[in-house]
């Protein structure tokens, strides 16, 4: 199913999709629309899926364990001494 929508687009962006279509790759001007109109969405649903998972795991870290920054200092220096010595010659 397709809806007929009026769409005013820039000078140099209908030269662009004109190109495109006279090199064949898209079939006319709707079909370039079309596919601008599926990369913005595909975008805007990824990029709200990057922001749900940031929230789930701030969310989660907040409920988790406080380290005070000298405690997270500590932990970071042990660990960095067991990297050394598991690379150490």
């Amino acid at each position: 199913m397709s809806a007929k929508a009026s769409v005013s687009i820039t000078d140099s962006q209908d030269v662009f999709a004109r190109r495109l279509v006279s090199e064949g790759r898209y079939s006319s001007l709707s079909a370039v629309v079309q596919r601008g109109l599926e990369l913005v969405r595909s975008e805007t649903e990824r990029e709200q899926a990057e922001i749900a998972a940031l929230r789930a795991f701030f969310e989660a870290r907040a409920q988790g364990p406080y380290l005070s920054g000298e405690e997270g200092r500590r932990q970071t220096e042990r660990m960095i001494a067991r990297k050394r010595r598991a690379l150490a010659p």
